[in-house]
């Protein structure tokens, strides 16, 4: 959401119940500002709380277009809303949620799994340092998340065990079959995960295999 141009969300006054279940959010829009979730057919995505789709935003103070770029570029939609690129969910109250980044959903099955989400289960191990989630190919269902981690010193991790941390925590659906252990993971100049690197390294590695 970093092209919104200063504020697009605020909090407003809410029971200390529901206060308390949307302290992480970025909050509803702002007056002349509207959101949106979409999916990846297009279609508008309701705001029950729970399905994700993508963040579109419009109003007076979002970018209509970045310096130097063609104004039809695929940043905004036809109708002039931008794409954030944040995968969110919006619940009644216009609460919203980001859960992951679109570049970085695996699609499997024709469904989305968010790797976001699904890093910060992995994580949750006492085992593990750090985790990145990305979507590999599969022959049966398009994608399939990879668990990239690092451990930490002394510990053991394996596939079944990742699933066994994993079941009741997420959709089994979701739970990677394969485990990639890694000394480090690469990092973006800004300390991020770099999954473009972790891609291209996974590639690589098939490639010898094969």
């Amino acid at each position: 959401m970093v092209a919104v141009s200063r504020l697009a969300t605020v909090h407003d006054g809410l029971g200390s119940d529901a206060r308390r279940a949307v302290l992480a959010s970025p909050g509803p829009s702002l007056p002349l500002t509207e959101l949106r979730l979409v999916d990846d057919g297009g279609g508008h995505v309701g705001q029950d709380g729970a399905t994700p789709g993508e963040l579109q935003v419009a109003g007076p103070t979002i970018a209509s277009r970045y310096f130097g770029a063609d104004p039809g570029e695929s940043r905004f939609t036809e109708d002039g809303w931008l794409r954030t690129g944040d995968v969110a969910t919006i619940d009644r109250y216009g609460y919203i949620q980001i859960v992951d980044r679109t570049k970085d959903l695996v699609k499997s099955g024709g469904e989305w799994i968010s790797s976001g989400v699904l890093e910060n289960e992995i994580m949750a191990h006492p085992g593990v340092l750090e985790a990145a989630v990305i979507g590999v190919s599969d022959d049966r269902w398009g994608e399939r998340p990879l668990a990239c981690v690092v451990l930490a010193p002394g510990t053991d991790l394996d596939e079944a065990g990742l699933r066994a941390h994993l079941t009741g925590r997420v959709a089994s659906w979701w739970i990677p079959e394969r485990l990639w252990l890694l000394p480090e993971i690469p990092k973006t100049a800004t300390g991020k995960f770099s999954k473009v690197a972790l891609r291209e390294r996974f590639a690589a590695q098939r490639r010898e295999v094969s």
